[in-house]
């Protein structure tokens, strides 16, 4: 009984309780014990008892056609079941223990006595359960949308800092600091971990650190191996959804560097065998931060995750302009009008305008690459400022050394630390590349838009692939909206570039602390354009089919092919007839003819379209 007492108390439900009713409501309680994979219930089973976890991890899923849904984990201090306190329904969700786990149950059938005998026990339980409930619907709403919230049970520990102590979900990896950044900084309901490869280039900066002051000998082995142990699992995914601090912070980037630092310090605790929070064993400032200030080790992060992120970028890039390099070739005998100011030009092939597009990008692919090196000189042991202060002089090589060979890319150590702590001229250059990217999709963007509008009272010159309904008055009408949504997130990368500069700008003697603002617009800028040119390729320019009657036919019936002329009957005279068929409706090639400009065998050469495609010889002067 004392066994059930004590965990009863710890629980956020029952906390509160005298001792005497908290023997009462634990002589409700049996206890139970689960195997690794064993369900403890079924989504659409019966209600039967409400679990309190006592030991180990139960994972929580939702059926869905694509199989289980993974909702969230929860641990020991947390409960499951609540539902019989509410109603009679069926479980909406799957419950099974990923570990052997150990339970105190309260069975459906003890829940009319509790009514009688204590009636403010029951409602007391009703209270809590009603506010945590509130909390998990909200975080599994967020999960099935897709984003990565984070859930917190019912059991706590005191953390302390600078400003007193706080009570921190037990469940939760990070720590004080995080939580009061956490409330301090409601600020986009973006989490840090929303860009995972920053978590997993903060994981590998602190690995990088970790080993670097092992061998140096500040860091005992044990310590230092149980640090490079939890950065290995952050860097292969766990954890993730305990970094949980907003995209947009004050503090330079603190609250995301604590963030990292508590979450691997509780979690190497957990490998030495000690509980979360127990930081006189391993702490987040003392260990984890050891030989680092936010600002070597943010910034250094927030250059390697670029990186990362970068590489993906350019596959999308290159799968883009590969994409426009096959319609190059399937549009090759497609003869068209080209156009200026929106006028007819001179006639073209449909291959060579995809062409053009696939140049465009194909610059702009070696221009990330190049730009994606100067993202390999760092300020690691510069700490605070760039004099060094509180790391040893062996320190920087050393540590620069070890994140080479954690991250496979040639970093190197800036000449002058105090430079590089406070320039971030680097993300200025990055945003401009990437603006300079946005504007050519949004300007090969409307050129689709422009060639596929019609159908009857357009250019009508290509056709986009359809993919939804375009109106919800406008009966069989269909929309460009895959280049629409392209055009869209070129405008907010170049907002970004924009929020970037001021933010680069506001740098202030030895530190720059807008770094949050240019770190988050950067890596959603890769992001959204990423995913807005995998989309462009896959949804759209696959799929495009040429109108080839339609561009042929703009081309003969154009004035536009008397340029054509200028070498063999002169400017004024081609002027001359431009007008004339321009006023009467006669075509060019009839006029030359009435004129005696030319010969029918000269002008049906000279004006064919293939010819006129390409340079050719032109007629020498007498």
């Amino acid at each position: 009984m004392d066994d059930k007492i004590n965990i009863l108390k710890e629980n956020i439900l029952f906390k509160d309780l005298d001792d005497e009713n908290l023997e009462y409501i634990a002589s409700f309680f049996e206890w139970e014990e689960y195997k690794k994979g064993e369900y403890l219930f079924f989504e659409n089973a019966p209600r039967k008892k409400f679990f309190i976890i006592v030991d180990g991890e139960v994972e929580i899923t939702k059926n869905q056609p694509a199989g289980e849904k993974r909702l969230t984990r929860l641990a020991s201090g947390d409960f499951l079941g609540e539902g019989i306190f509410l109603d009679d329904y069926q479980h909406t969700v799957n419950a099974r223990a990923v570990t052997d786990v150990k339970i105190l149950s309260f069975y459906v059938d003890k829940l009319n006595v509790l009514k009688r005998e204590k009636p403010f026990i029951y409602y007391f339980m009703m209270k809590g359960i009603s506010k945590l409930l509130s909390k998990r619907l909200k975080y599994s709403i967020s999960v099935i949308a897709g984003k990565d919230d984070f859930y917190t049970g019912g059991k706590y520990r005191v953390e302390h800092d600078l400003l007193g102590e706080r009570a921190v979900p037990d469940c939760a990896y990070y720590g004080i600091q995080t939580l009061r950044a956490i409330e301090n900084f409601p600020i986009t309901g973006i989490p840090i971990s929303h860009f995972p490869n920053l978590i997993k280039a903060l994981a590998m900066v602190k690995k990088a650190a970790a080993i670097a002051n092992k061998k140096l000998g500040f860091l005992e082995e044990e310590k230092a191996d149980a640090i490079v142990k939890a950065c290995d699992e952050i860097i292969d995914g766990a954890l993730h959804n305990h970094f949980v601090v907003d995209v947009i912070q004050g503090g330079a980037g603190t609250s995301t560097n604590m963030n990292a630092n508590e979450v691997i310090a509780n979690r190497a605790l957990e490998i030495l065998g000690y509980k979360k929070g127990q930081y006189e064993i391993i702490h987040p400032n003392n260990h984890v931060n050891l030989s680092q200030s936010t600002n070597d080790a943010y910034p250094t992060a927030i250059k390697l995750g670029l990186i990362f992120s970068i590489e993906s970028l350019e596959v999308a890039l290159n799968h883009l302009a590969n994409a426009f390099r096959v319609k190059e070739q399937e549009f090759a005998d497609v003869i068209k009008m080209g156009r200026t100011q929106l006028q007819d030009a001179v006639p073209m092939t449909l291959g060579q305008e995809f062409g053009a597009y696939a140049t465009m990008l194909e610059e702009d692919l070696k221009t990330i690459h190049a730009t994606k090196d100067m993202l390999t000189e760092i300020n690691m042991g510069g700490t605070a400022i760039g004099t060094g202060i509180n790391a040893d002089p062996d320190y920087p090589p050393l540590v620069v050394e070890e994140l080479r060979k954690i991250s496979g890319f040639d970093f190197k150590l800036s000449e002058n630390l105090v430079e590089a702590t406070q320039d971030t001229g680097v993300f200025v250059h990055l945003s401009g590349v990437f603006k300079r990217l946005a504007v050519k999709l949004s300007k090969i963007s409307n050129d689709l838009r422009l060639l596929s509008s019609g159908p009857r009272a357009g250019l009508h010159e290509i056709n986009l692939p359809a993919v939804q309904p375009g109106s919800s008055i406008m009966p069989g009408k269909v929309n460009p909206v895959i280049p629409e949504v392209v055009n869209q997130v070129a405008f907010q990368v170049i907002g970004n570039d924009l929020a970037i500069t001021f933010g680069a700008e506001a740098g202030q003697l030895e530190l720059n602390v807008m770094e949050p603002v240019i770190s988050f617009n950067l890596f959603q800028s890769i992001d959204i354009m990423r995913n807005a040119m995998i989309t462009l390729a896959d949804k759209c320019v696959i799929g495009i089919t040429a109108n080839r009657e339609v561009c042929r036919k703009y081309v003969e019936n154009s004035i536009g092919i008397v340029t054509a002329l200028n070498p063999y009957i002169g400017y004024e005279n081609s002027s001359a007839i431009a007008k004339e068929a321009l006023k009467t409706g006669k075509s060019v090639y009839e006029l030359v003819l009435e004129k005696g400009l030319l010969t029918k065998e000269e002008l049906d050469k000279i004006l064919s379209p293939e010819e006129m495609v390409k340079p050719r010889h032109l007629r020498k002067k007498r």
